[in-house]
């Protein structure tokens, strides 16, 4: 049946269950929304209107929750006279619904449906359940802008694979992409650059035109919606203190001024680890609580990311301002005075009912208890984190990082990084073999990331994407063995039938064979490293 994830059990029989225009849907209390959502869907693919039957008659899909279950479980029977999908909560229900969709085949993809089509399903019982209860998703918004219709796009990709935290990296040196009410300038201003670095920062090639935009307070508003209809939690990244030059350039008082001229900034055009960082001032913090304040507004999630990676320190030893705040507060160093500064914003989150994460920068200089990690640097800053009792998003970056080109050879477009190929993902383990049973306990989960620099469009962000986000999803969902024990070449062939799903969602991924003539960017300098990656 070609299933991607990989379910936990499943059981097939002979025969099939014809679907004709009679079949319907009972949906039971907590299964609207997944009724709903497989009338817009399947409807739409299969012509068939689907409409509410009651009862025990044939020819009815029936949803239900079933509280033994654990809460994202779902269990799919398949009959002679109709279908049953059972979830721990809502949210099994709908795993189980995506299920089903791919049991119809690929057309169940399309968004109308082909002349002359029939719609049949194998009769099969499937109990499944996740592995993780965090399977992430980054997006990178900030370098490269993504319209709001491709965030929904991304999303209704995500649940397709059973993925179910999307982290959305809304700010950085090259654009600010809130609205926030209280800081129009961080849109005005912040939301645009002039132009645009074409390829790795050392490419001497340059997009001469403008790039920006930003989400509305209710462009926010419909994303997190969108995604908690597929049971996909929105958390949102304000980076602080680094990366923040285009919320310097809107506002030049957040900077060191003691140190350089902020008010000659302007949004960065380039890629890179930038020196302008946010002044640990208490107009600083109030500013940023300000922020944070629409931010929980606008984003329901339980963990806030507030980034914390790659914050150089050299302004801040120049700076007698951040000196004289490390001697005023007795610290140590400038690692410190970081740490001083996300502690500030774990403490504030905290009063609010909120959990801080950050990059895995944010255990130098010590870390409150309530914070949880995302883990990039390799395994160490995780291992490091789940031993000291914090919890842990596993997504180093020697293996999930999807920007990381994924061949050798001329013809991959802007080469960054390592080659990371589709068995390479498949073959990632989340948890470290060196944590404890009671410290893989902190591990929540896992996380695929993508940032933009080199990725310019959407085609651009599928054709890193995929297909090696598939494979990551069944690392996320699947109970697989051992990651040398793993069976690649069964993925594989179920991957024949996963490519024909994403051809029929217009996904421009990365064909096996290699790039497409018009997926290639020759002459645009990227920065491939090469060897294998650090195994830890």
């Amino acid at each position: 049946m070609d299933l991607i994830p990989l379910p936990h059990r499943t059981e097939r029989a002979e025969g099939f269950l014809e679907l004709g225009d009679g079949f319907g849907i009972e949906a039971g209390p907590g299964t609207e929304d997944t009724a709903r959502w497989l009338r817009a869907t399947l409807g739409a693919a299969t012509g068939l209107s689907l409409p509410p039957r009651k009862g025990d008659g044939h020819d009815v899909l029936h949803l239900s929750v079933r509280p033994g279950l654990d809460a994202e479980a779902y269990r799919l029977v398949v009959a002679p006279h109709g279908v049953h999908i059972q979830g721990g909560s809502p949210a099994g229900v709908f795993w189980g619904a995506q299920t089903m969709r791919q049991l119809l085949g690929p057309d169940a993809f399309r968004r109308a449906p082909l002349p002359g089509r029939t719609w049949r399903l194998p009769l099969t019982e499937i109990r499944d359940s996740p592995r993780f209860g965090w399977r992430g998703l980054m997006l990178d918004v900030a370098r490269h802008f993504m319209p709001k219709d491709g965030v929904l796009r991304y999303l209704d990709l995500m649940a397709a694979h059973k993925l179910n935290v999307f982290h959305f990296h809304l700010t950085d040196d090259q654009g600010w992409r809130v609205e926030i009410k209280k800081y129009p300038r961080l849109t005005e201003v912040g939301s645009w650059r002039a132009r645009t670095k074409t390829g790795h920062r050392a490419s001497p090639l340059w997009e001469e035109k403008p790039h920006g935009g930003y989400y509305t307070r209710d462009d926010i508003r419909e994303i997190v919606a969108y995604a908690a209809e597929r049971h996909i939690t929105v958390v949102p990244e304000i980076d602080v203190p680094g990366h923040s030059q285009a919320a310097i350039a809107a506002y030049p008082e957040l900077g060191n001024t003691d140190v350089i001229d902020t008010n000659s900034l302007s949004v960065w055009d380039t890629w890179g680890i930038n020196p302008n960082v946010l002044a640990p001032t208490d107009n600083t913090l109030r500013f940023y609580e300000g922020v944070f304040e629409e931010v929980l507004e606008l984003f329901p999630s339980e963990f806030v990311h507030i980034g914390g990676d790659e914050c150089p320190k050299d302004q801040w030893r120049r700076s007698e301002t951040a000196q004289a705040r490390i001697r005023e507060l007795g610290l140590a160093d400038e690692d410190e005075l970081q740490s001083w500064f996300v502690g500030h914003f774990d403490a504030w989150l905290s009063a609010r009912g909120r959990r801080l994460i950050g990059w895995d920068e944010i255990l130098e200089g010590g870390l409150a208890k309530g914070a949880a990690v995302s883990s990039w640097r390799g395994y160490a800053g995780g291992i490091a984190a789940a031993r000291a009792g914090h919890d842990v998003v596993m997504c180093p970056e020697q293996q999930v990082y999807l920007d990381h080109r994924q061949a050798p050879g001329p013809d991959e477009p802007v080469p960054i990084g390592w080659v990371r190929t589709l068995e390479d993902v498949y073959r990632f383990e989340p948890v470290p073999p060196e944590l404890t049973p009671e410290e893989a306990r902190h591990v929540l989960g896992t996380q695929a990331n993508l940032w933009t620099e080199v990725m310019e469009d959407h085609a651009r962000v599928d054709y890193q994407a995929f297909p090696r986000l598939a494979a990551f999803a069944e690392v996320a969902w699947s109970a697989l063995p051992a990651p040398a024990e793993r069976d690649f070449t069964g993925f594989e062939h179920r991957m024949t039938a996963h490519y024909r799903r994403l051809d029929a969602l217009g996904v421009d991924y990365r064909p096996p064979s290699g790039p497409l003539p018009w997926q290639r960017r020759p002459g645009v300098l990227g920065r491939p490293i090469d060897g294998p990656p650090p195994s830890r």
